[in-house]
């Protein structure tokens, strides 16, 4: 009899034993990293500590497989089909300075086109924060052959940046039914990492209308390319009513103003 009792309670607890090891395998695969970067697990809690972020197809990132030109990597970021989006972060995992951008979708759609230097080949993420505070992410590995964040920026080299720091350049066209602004502002955007050159970047942009609305405001760091080239989509039931205004400053305080008719 006490050999019996012992069988009956070994069997219950395999069994036990087995689902709870099938769902932390489960678990795992579900918050396992689809790029599989070393830096996952860090940057996660860096950037996110306890917070939920899932791994979404809703969010798409963009770029080329192979990047040309190291300095200057086209980036398209966007948010399709998720409500309630109220904040996108982009970040490069290997870069030296990870933190890309962040922007504020407020009246505008939760998307935006945009070059970046990389160091090396790297993963490229978007995170879009939802009303419910969940972090939805999509991204790529992008290959590169690097020194895209420690090389000095072309303007520097020929000593024509002073002269046109903070000029503007802005066009709007038509694209999938709705109005896209790009605009390019001159700025080196100097990482800090080039020897003799010090941090100097655009820290903040914001786009309105002359009626008011906010459309978006971006938080730009030190990996945006030099003279940086931003793509702005609106909501076709949101149009800008009147001419868009374009405000910013960089990290040393120099202002940023335009206003591009439409």
């Amino acid at each position: 009899m006490p050999k019996m009792g012992r069988i009956k309670f070994a069997r219950p607890l395999l069994a036990v034993l087995l689902t709870v090891s099938a769902l932390t395998s489960n678990a795992a695969a579900l918050t396992s990293d689809p790029l599989n970067s070393p830096n996952w697990p860090d940057l996660k809690k860096r950037f996110f500590g306890n917070q939920r972020v899932v791994f979404d197809s809703h969010v798409k990132v963009v770029a080329p497989l192979k990047a040309e030109d190291s300095m200057n990597v086209p980036v398209g970021v966007s948010v399709e089909g998720l409500r309630d989006v109220e904040e996108v972060l982009v970040i490069a995992d290997l870069n030296p300075i990870v933190k890309v951008l962040q922007f504020y979708p407020y009246a505008a759609k939760p998307s935006l086109s945009f070059r970046l230097k990389l160091q090396q080949g790297s993963p490229v993420r978007a995170f879009a924060r939802t009303r419910d505070g969940v972090w939805h992410a999509g991204g790529m590995w992008v290959d590169a052959s690097g020194g895209g964040c420690t090389a000095p920026s072309a303007g520097r080299a020929s000593g024509s940046w002073s002269e046109t720091l903070n000029q503007v350049q802005a066009r709007f066209w038509q694209r999938d039914n709705s109005n896209r602004l790009r605009v390019r502002i001159m700025h080196p955007m100097d990482t800090g990492l080039a020897p003799g050159i010090p941090v100097f970047h655009i820290e903040q942009l914001n786009l309105s209308d002359e009626s008011g609305r906010k459309f978006m405001r971006v938080d730009t760091f030190e990996p945006v390319s030099e003279n940086p080239v931003f793509s702005f989509d609106f909501r076709p039931d949101l149009p800008p009513r009147g001419a868009v205004l374009l405000s910013g400053a960089d990290n040393n305080g120099n202002k940023i103003q335009a206003r591009v008719p439409q």
